[in-house]
């Protein structure tokens, strides 16, 4: 259990940490595995110390972690999955509720009676003082698009664990499995995957019509624009979980860098003819009626027949956009009733 600080041990902690941060910009990158020694050995109790080494540098972890901030999406739901609410998580209003939180993280805090993460501005405005100021002895950030920039401020005051490759590209699966191995609960972890799988497995079962739906999963930025997540990019994979199937299509367009997806351009919306159900959300009401007044759009098949899954509310889509713990068991209920609604429409095609 953690001991909270006196306030004398607060202040002296939290100067040395903003001294780390004052002179971060100095540090030139991460250190590389040959300047980076190896802790003789872990701390506290049977934690095994443990190196993560991402596309931006390396964490070393060398006590059990228990004050935790999350970076990104996913991490904080996993993390409370895996025994520990995080002290800090960067703030996702587009999908909050009138809580302020996302809604099935603020239903476990409040479940579990804990004290609910102090929320900061994230993204390309990370607020790094806010950050700092919560002494977090673990900064979680798998699944976001945390910069080098940040990564090296950061890393002068907590380890931080980043994406392997690029941004937004981590699987669910290595998410919940690189969490897991951080807060040395790589157990637990396996458990969390084998549980979603289950979950998975168990709401295809009671959808047999679904494994003969194929579906493409769509986006804009504005008129003309289209994109296409890939099969592996989570929205999608929460789909496919459900047992609908991705439309072979996609396997044939080129990833766009640092999207999980392929911008393809309206032009192209052809490609999508033989997708049984689109799946898609906008940015808000205006979008949505710019995106479906384009003549390109109004003749993919899906989309004229009215076989389209677009939910309105933010807090379901940003749900069923992540795959962890905390989302799947909310979203998967929610998600059946529309797309049977979108799978009726099939008997006009």
């Amino acid at each position: 259990m953690f001991s909270a600080p006196t306030a004398g041990e607060r202040f002296t902690r939290r100067a040395s940490l903003l001294s780390a941060l004052a002179v971060s910009a100095l540090v030139v990158g991460g250190c590389s595995s040959a300047d980076t020694a190896e802790p003789e050995q872990a701390g506290g109790g049977d934690f095994a110390a443990v190196t993560i080494d991402s596309a931006l540098g390396q964490a070393v972890i060398t006590e059990k972690p228990e004050r935790i901030v999350t970076l990104g999406q996913g991490s904080a739901e996993t993390a409370i999955a895996l025994g520990t609410v995080p002290v800090g998580v960067e703030e996702y209003s587009w999908g909050a509720d009138e809580s302020g939180y996302l809604p099935w993280v603020h239903d476990a805090v409040t479940e579990l009676g804990a004290e609910l993460p102090e929320q900061f501005t994230g993204g390309t405005e990370l607020n790094i003082e806010a950050v700092a100021a919560l002494e977090p002895d673990l900064i979680l950030a798998p699944w976001s698009g945390v910069t080098q920039d940040q990564f090296d401020k950061l890393s002068a005051f907590a380890p931080v664990v980043a994406y392997e490759e690029q941004p937004w590209t981590t699987t669910w699966e290595d998410q919940i499995t690189v969490i897991g191995k951080a807060m040395g609960e790589e157990q637990k972890a396996a458990e969390e995957i084998d549980k979603i799988e289950s979950r998975f497995a168990d709401a295809a079962a009671q959808h047999p019509e679904y494994a003969d739906v194929s579906f493409s999963y769509i986006y804009n930025t504005g008129p003309g624009t289209l994109g296409v997540f890939l099969a592996d990019e989570q929205r999608v994979a929460m789909v496919r979980g459900l047992g609908l199937q991705v439309d072979p299509v996609v396997n044939t367009l080129d990833e766009t860098e640092g999207t999980d997806s392929s911008v393809i351009g309206l032009e192209n919306a052809n490609l999508l003819n033989d997708s049984d159900l689109i799946f898609t959300f906008y940015s808000d009401p205006q979008n949505r009626t710019d995106t479906e007044n384009q003549p390109a759009y109004q003749q993919i098949p899906a989309v004229s027949r009215g076989s389209v899954v677009a939910p309105t509310d933010q807090s379901f889509v940003t749900g069923s956009s992540i795959i962890n713990p905390l989302t799947v068991p909310w979203a998967l209920e929610r998600y059946v009733p529309m797309i049977d609604e979108a799978v009726a429409k099939l008997d006009t095609k």
